[in-house]
């Protein structure tokens, strides 16, 4: 590969192939990751022929702790972008009734893109330079009652990310958290939201490349969600137990 690189991690989603298009069109050759790479060979031909850039399909599985290194070893040469799109969302009721459910959440949207990302992150410093992105959630705001699985998960990954970067800062590394609200993407329940509330995939995508650009730390995608995460975050204790939502 040659030029500019970035690594998308869970590139199936809608978000993943926005960011795909958005990057292959700023003239970034691709490296997209998921577990199953075959399902986005129609993906990676579109691509190919509406940027006319280099698309690599790759194998990986973010579960797969002891997979991280050799996946990172055939890297080379290393990516200049990593952005994290991996998550995992399941029903809270569910969630609580199943551990199992509830850990596969927990570590899918936390500990292995946290365990990965710190690996990559230590390969940049030692290189000099890089920028790791990691799509989060308004939800790790605060912990509500409706989603406190999922929330909780994305709040440790949010935290994550804070403290990498300033671990990173001093070695020309960025890290960036994205906090996108509601996405109207594939199997969500976004569509019948108010619009000033739910972003597209495209818009993420957008404000994604922009804040690289801009060399911003995080980004809430639509601005109204930082003033709505504010008063969420302000209600008291006391009263916010009593809420339903």
């Amino acid at each position: 590969m040659t030029g500019k690189s970035v690594l998308i991690l869970g590139a199936s989603s809608d978000i993943s192939i926005a960011l795909a298009h958005k990057y292959s069109a700023e003239g970034y050759d691709l490296l997209l990751a998921a577990r199953d790479p075959d399902a986005l060979s129609d993906e990676a031909a579109d691509l190919r022929t509406r940027h006319g850039g280099n698309v690599q399909l790759l194998t990986f599985d973010v579960l797969d702790y002891e997979g991280h290194g050799d996946f990172i070893a055939q890297l080379s040469p290393l990516p200049d972008v990593v952005i994290s799109v991996i998550g995992l969302m399941t029903e809270q009721a569910s969630g609580e009734q199943n551990p199992a459910e509830a850990r596969a959440m927990m570590e899918s949207n936390f500990v292995g893109p946290a365990l990965f990302l710190g690996q990559i992150a230590e390969a940049f410093k030692q290189r000099g330079h890089g920028v790791i992105i990691g799509i989060s959630s308004v939800a790790g705001d605060r912990g509500r009652r409706s989603n406190y699985l999922y929330g909780s998960s994305k709040a440790g990954f949010t935290s994550f990310l804070s403290g990498l970067r300033a671990a990173c800062f001093a070695a020309g590394v960025s890290v960036i958290t994205v906090l996108p609200g509601f996405v109207n993407a594939r199997m969500s329940g976004y569509r019948a939201k108010p619009k000033l509330l739910v972003a597209s995939p495209e818009a993420v995508a957008e404000a994604v490349y922009k804040a690289q650009v801009k060399k911003r730390d995080v980004i809430y995608v639509l601005s109204i969600w930082r003033y709505i995460m504010l008063v969420i975050k302000g209600i008291p204790e006391w009263l916010f137990k009593r809420l339903s939502f």
